[in-house]
């Protein structure tokens, strides 16, 4: 096992950002996505136990609910596995903290902001062409002019961060390179040895865990891995299907037995069985 934690884990990520202690990681981390009217000095962690939790997702998503000292609040989540339906689920998950704010009797309907973020150790835009890195998204008119910016989403695609430790431009470059790499690192490089991270590289590293944590971390890890492999396996199965069902037409089509080996890539015991 590596020095540091893997972040993408339930536990990892709760280390990191969702502790009374560490609340100053998460403050910077969102800082970086904030715009400056809206950066946060002090952060409360919010009891999420009047959210939906739907049992099924608890594997693959887990998430932190907080509030700023100015009202803001916050749904930071980490997801590590494509769901169905993943722009409607964040969409119905932000209208909570929406209706936590309406006060009973007469009220004039004001709203603080909601800021839903979250962290996606997959790719949900498919197309080369449309996928972003980051996607802010905000309320606009039919002329991309805001309409209502007291609702704001984040959604960063992991996958698609490329840059090595010589490209990294910015501290929010520097965040997700951490969040990234972590679990690969075995030293701190040169261009994180900033207090900030200095303190989320302890806070992170195995070492500092008592005996009782590092079992927790491994049960959380290894449920990480059991996540990965059903989606992938699921995936695994998507395709096979997709290329059986080519086969078969190929061979309505009247294509030999070599041809459509050679098409699909299936063997001769696959195609004889169609």
């Amino acid at each position: 096992m590596s020095k540091y934690i893997n972040p993408y884990t339930d536990f990892g990520f709760k280390k990191l950002f969702g502790e009374e202690a560490n609340k100053d990681l998460l403050i910077d981390f969102l800082n970086q996505l904030l715009p400056a009217h809206h950066q946060i000095a002090e952060l409360e962690f919010r009891n999420s136990e009047n959210l939906p939790d739907i049992s099924l997702e608890r594997k693959a998503i887990f998430d932190i609910h907080c509030q700023s000292g100015s009202g803001e609040k916050f749904i930071v989540e980490m997801q590590k596995a494509k769901i169905n339906f993943f722009k409607d689920r964040s969409l119905f998950y932000s209208t909570f903290p929406i209706r936590e704010q309406a006060i009973k009797g007469e009220w004039d309907f004001k709203l603080t902001p909601i800021y839903m973020i979250a962290i996606l150790d997959f790719q949900y835009d498919e197309k080369e062409e449309r996928q972003k890195f980051l996607r802010s998204v905000d309320l606009k008119d039919q002329d991309g002019d805001i309409f209502y910016d007291k609702l704001n989403f984040k959604f960063i695609q992991m996958p698609l961060f490329t840059k090595e430790e010589n490209e990294l431009e910015s501290h929010f470059d520097k965040w997700v390179y951490f969040l990234k790499k972590l679990e690969r690192f075995e030293e701190i490089p040169a261009i994180l040895q900033e207090p900030i991270f200095e303190k989320a590289f302890y806070v992170a590293e195995l070492a500092n865990m008592t005996a009782m944590q590092y079992e927790e971390y491994q049960k959380s890890w290894l449920t990480y891995i059991e996540v990965k492999e059903v989606v992938r396996t699921a995936e695994d199965d998507g395709k096979n299907k997709a290329t059986i069902k080519i086969a078969q037409k190929l061979k309505l089509m009247g294509l030999s037995k070599e041809q459509i080996k050679e098409a699909t890539g299936l063997s001769d015991g696959d195609i004889d069985g169609l």
